[in-house]
């Protein structure tokens, strides 16, 4: 509709409520890679008290601070009066000249501690999985699974795209905060819109991610192609296969009840 009319159509609610949904994802989103970067951490490098760290009581509480972490990051948008229509992305978002202060702390406390934070938990994982592979220490008993490894390997991409992706955006953000009147006019527009829609294509990269390293993604990728392609042969190959399930199910396992019927 933006494009259409060359303008913000839709109301001054319509446009907040979309940059705050906006905003609650993308920082919700690298806040949800720093806890995953921190849980690999305690599952590879302290495995020995993970159980207790990570129990479900506790994962709970770590999942609820995560979202209430971001949406204390991002309702601060509504006081500043950041949330605005920019014409060059024909989209309500984060303004970065509305507040210089506020922008250097979006970029720190959204972009550059996360950044620090799992760079130094995948650092760690990475000198343990090098120490373990070479054995360079001889009593160490700590084994590392293959498909512990391909998860962590996984995850580890996902954070080196989103720190390419996202890098651009936010070094702007620095330069145009430091003195919006001055630098923002000198910042060329197709430089930000690229990095812009630079940001966001990240998003579209985590399925390609997922499908190359994870099997099981592949495996069910492969199924949705399938069905899209031929849609009659799968649906027949997939109630064929139900057919056969069941009649071939197993006979129930021999409980204690069963034991105590034939002995009696």
């Amino acid at each position: 509709m933006a494009i259409f009319h060359n303008d913000w159509t839709m109301g001054d609610l319509h446009c907040q409520v979309s940059g705050f949904i906006m905003g609650l994802s993308v920082i919700g989103s690298i806040f949800n890679i720093t806890a995953i970067a921190i849980n690999r951490y305690c599952y590879i490098c302290h495995s020995l008290h993970y159980d207790r760290l990570y129990s479900l009581k506790n994962t709970c509480c770590y999942l609820c601070l995560t979202w209430v972490l971001t949406a204390i990051a991002t309702v601060p948008n509504f006081f500043v009066g950041s949330l605005q229509y920019d014409p060059r992305v024909f989209s309500c978002t984060f303004v970065q000249t509305v507040s210089s202060y506020y922008t250097i702390s979006v970029v720190v406390v959204h972009f550059l501690i996360p950044l620090l934070v799992v760079s130094f938990c995948y650092m760690r994982i990475w000198v343990l999985v090098i120490q373990v592979k070479h054995r360079v220490k001889p009593g160490h008993r700590q084994k590392l699974k293959p498909s512990d490894l391909r998860n962590f390997l996984t995850m580890f991409m996902v954070f080196v795209l989103f720190a390419i992706c996202w890098a651009p955006l936010n070094f702007i953000g620095l330069i145009v905060a430091i003195n919006p009147v001055r630098m923002a006019p000198t910042i060329p527009e197709w430089l930000f819109v690229t990095s812009y829609f630079m940001a966001y294509f990240n998003s579209c990269l985590n399925a390609v991610i997922y499908g190359l390293l994870n099997q099981n993604f592949r495996k069910e990728y492969k199924t949705i192609l399938l069905s899209l392609c031929t849609p009659r042969k799968f649906l027949m190959e997939t109630s064929r296969c139900a057919t056969e399930g069941f009649k071939s199910k197993p006979s129930p396992a021999v409980t204690n009840n069963n034991v105590a019927e034939i002995n009696l």
